[in-house]
């Protein structure tokens, strides 16, 4: 079978869809294999050549001098300056080129002895050791200024990531989002869940104005309702004596800005459950509690499943909630203060911010490929059913 009539089979709208899912994982894959490989690479290298190159070396030009007059040593008629071009550090790569000026740094082969004029020859190997010979005593000339190029073979470490989750407070802060993230994600199901059977399959007066007004809710900007709800949170913490910026606040916080669309989404899903479920279960004498524990929440795995991964990704990487209900003093800062921080006074360490974004990373993906599978089977279920 030809390639066109494989094409023609699937169809132009499959193939399309494919291709644009091939699309979005490549660009999806490719930053974030970009963070991954810079955040094992040595920081030298990350600064002469881009993280594709990676795996093939990187080459540097750097300036060096030469050693001094007082060098020499004869050799028969002429005079002779060695030594490495490295200096006392030692082999620091491959020597593969130099030059002697700044505008034609690669303008010589190592390993090939070059005529600089002035009776003067210049060889220097690729291990980076030289043999500057002269027809005549170099007198009192200063240290010649050369530039060379040196192919560094890959350099990996994983010290990166040991400065980042020690020597940054990076763990204290990792330990911060998680305390934030995973009861800001379990709170605000728990409750949209019972809220959501009530809308779905409880009658009593109003229910169609609370479903109104949930729905209303999740088109208000968060930015909006943040300070009236700080100043109201102050104002009852100081009526019972409770402090302001504690974890309690914060989780509150989350659990009001999430729940109208998790109540939206949990009500569709739950009521396009089938009606004969829970009318057998009523028949049989099960109360409202019984069927939502025992019926409606096993069903509904796929829609819950699928908000706890917005619901995580959300907290996760929120920054203005945390800075604004829990603060910014170094205990209590959040993953994604800390790389602020790292931004403002380490602007220059991308190995400390690739690792540190690398780490940020690295728990939300976990969370969605663990729940992937449920993800769309929740939210396409919770957009297109209702009751």
């Amino acid at each position: 079978m030809s390639i066109r009539q494989s094409i023609s089979r699937i169809g132009p709208a499959r193939l399309f869809v494919h291709f644009a899912v091939l699309l979005i994982v490549i660009i999806w894959l490719v930053p974030t294999l970009g963070i991954f490989v810079t955040a094992l690479r040595d920081k030298d290298q990350i600064t002469v050549s881009g993280w594709w190159t990676a795996f093939v070396g990187s080459s540097q030009t750097t300036a060096v001098r030469l050693a001094g007059a007082d060098k020499q040593q004869q050799d028969g008629a002429g005079y002779v300056i060695s030594g490495s071009v490295f200096g006392d550090a030692g082999s620091l790569g491959k020597v593969t080129a130099f030059g002697v000026k700044v505008q034609d740094p690669a303008a010589f082969k190592a390993g090939v002895p070059t005529d600089l004029g002035d009776g003067e020859t210049l060889l220097i190997n690729t291990d980076g050791g030289y043999k500057y010979s002269k027809n005549a005593s170099f007198g009192d000339a200063r240290p010649r200024r050369i530039y060379v190029s040196v192919a560094s073979p890959p350099q990996f470490t994983i010290q990166n990531f040991k400065t980042v989750l020690t020597g940054e407070g990076i763990g204290q802060s990792f330990i911060n989002s998680l305390t934030v993230t995973i009861p800001a994600t379990i709170i605000p199901i728990l409750i949209a869940a019972f809220a959501a059977y009530a809308l779905a399959w409880m009658e009593f007066p109003g229910r169609a104005l609370m479903i109104a007004l949930v729905v209303g809710l999740i088109v208000v900007p968060l930015q909006m309702s943040l300070i009236p709800l700080l100043r109201l949170y102050n104002d009852i913490g100081s009526f019972f004596g409770v402090p302001s910026k504690t974890y309690p606040g914060i989780w509150l916080a989350h659990t009001a800005f999430g729940m109208p669309l998790a109540i939206y989404l949990l009500r569709n899903y739950i009521a396009g459950l089938p009606k004969e479920i829970i009318e057998s279960a009523r028949v049989d004498g099960a109360s409202d509690f019984d069927i939502f524990v025992k019926i409606i929440l096993p069903l509904s795995f796929p829609a819950l499943a699928s908000f706890a991964i917005f619901q995580f990704l959300w907290v996760w990487n929120d920054l203005l909630i945390a800075m604004v209900f829990l603060g910014t003093n170094k205990d209590q800062l959040v993953l994604t203060g800390s790389l602020n921080a790292l931004l403002g006074s380490r602007g220059g360490n991308w190995e400390i911010l690739t690792a540190s974004a690398f780490v940020t990373i690295l728990v939300p993906l976990l969370v969605f490929f663990g729940l992937q599978r449920y993800l769309v089977r929740g939210l396409l279920a919770g957009s297109v059913k209702g009751g």
